[in-house]
């Protein structure tokens, strides 16, 4: 029998016959027969039942998107949340409340995007010149970026002393600019530079980097702490059944701030419970997207008790049990053993990897399920 993907091949493989059959048609003149398709021939009854069956999966969709409409609207009316997203001025805090306007934190203080800056320069400065060490002499393409960079560098240099910030963080980002110059000023001097001397460049300016990077770090996660500590007074009895979310990319997963200085409000028993990282793209995102991923998962928590009779399997890809199975049988086929993360409960509350078998307790596979009488034998 003919698989899916064979029978959407044959429907293709059909219409691209009957684009270049189309030139022996007498009624299509010379100049339209470019660009005027012939009718396809009809189907065959199996890619008409492949069409037909394929639909309902399409159709889903629509289905979803209506239901998730009303389950934000519901949501939003029931359920206290607190949104922490990624930005590149320390992040964004909203706080929705049922039957109120949401409620946004203030920003986090200057030093914080005023030392990512700077440290951010100083790794852009060996971006700019990376890819001509080489041939940097020979080929001058990095020059005009740099000149352009350099100006913006400078003007920043005289800025900083207008910064709100306290007089040893000044001349940090003072020191740390004038390295950055001093290095592109020697490379157009000279017309070029070596691998060396972009090394020395970049772990003599490595020290401040670190300190940049206390500075920050310190600065956002004490105004977040602020701001959850008097968001936690503000909800009182509503804090323990509060959800939050955070958003990340896949380098900030591992150590990400924002949700880490949840975890540090709500405790480890609500990580993958009420404290949720969703996975994006990009590392900005709206808190639109965000509200209809978190609907999408709550509505999802309350599908898998009416299935399965758990409310966290759908937490997890439902073809990846049956896609772990399959993928043993062909390495056993093979003679060898499959690479496979170990199962976990559903339930569990590891992170940034759900990983550790130990982590939670509870079913962790449809045989789970099934074996503690929660599905039928």
């Amino acid at each position: 029998m003919k698989t899916q993907s064979a029978i959407f091949a044959a429907a293709a493989l059909s219409l691209a016959c009957s684009t270049r059959s189309h030139a022996a048609d007498p009624a299509v003149p010379d100049f339209l027969k470019e660009i005027v398709l012939n009718a396809a021939p009809p189907l065959t009854k199996e890619q008409r039942a492949g069409l037909a069956v394929y639909q309902l999966n399409n159709s889903m969709f629509n289905i979803y998107d209506n239901s998730l409409a009303i389950y934000q609207k519901n949501i939003r009316a029931r359920v206290p949340l607190i949104m922490g997203l990624f930005s590149g001025k320390g992040g964004r805090f909203i706080l929705y409340r049922p039957g109120q306007e949401p409620l946004e934190a203030p920003s986090v203080p200057p030093i914080y995007p005023a030392a990512k800056s700077v440290g951010h320069c100083a790794m852009a400065t060996y971006a700019c010149v990376a890819p001509y060490i080489a041939n940097s002499k020979e080929d001058h393409s990095w020059m005009p970026l740099m000149k352009t960079y350099r100006q913006e560098v400078q003007t920043a240099k005289e800025a900083i002393v207008d910064l709100g910030i306290k007089p040893e963080e000044q001349a940090l980002l003072q020191d740390t600019l004038n390295q950055v110059v001093a290095f592109m000023d020697t490379c157009l001097k000279n017309g070029g530079y070596t691998y060396d001397e972009v090394e020395a460049y970049a772990r003599g300016v490595e020290p401040n980097a670190e300190k940049l990077i206390a500075v920050a770090s310190s600065a956002q996660v004490g105004h977040w702490f602020q701001v959850l500590t008097e968001w936690k007074k503000l909800l009182g009895d509503e804090w323990s059944h509060t959800y939050a979310l955070v958003n990340s990319i896949y380098v900030t997963r591992q150590n990400n701030i924002l949700f880490s200085v949840l975890v540090q409000f709500m405790g480890v028993e609500a990580i993958n419970d009420r404290l949720l990282m969703l996975e994006t793209t990009d590392f900005q995102t709206t808190p639109e997207l965000m509200m209809q991923a978190f609907a999408r998962i709550v509505s999802d928590r309350a599908l898998g008790k009416v299935f399965f009779n758990n409310d966290r399997l759908m937490d997890y890809e439902l073809l990846g049990f049956g896609g772990r199975a399959a993928i043993e049988k062909e390495m056993a086929n093979l003679g060898k053993k499959a690479v496979l993360p170990p199962l976990v409960p559903f339930n569990s509350t590891e992170w940034p990897w759900k990983i550790d078998p130990k982590s939670g307790t509870g079913p962790k596979s449809f045989d789970d399920l099934h074996k503690l009488g929660l599905l039928k034998p």
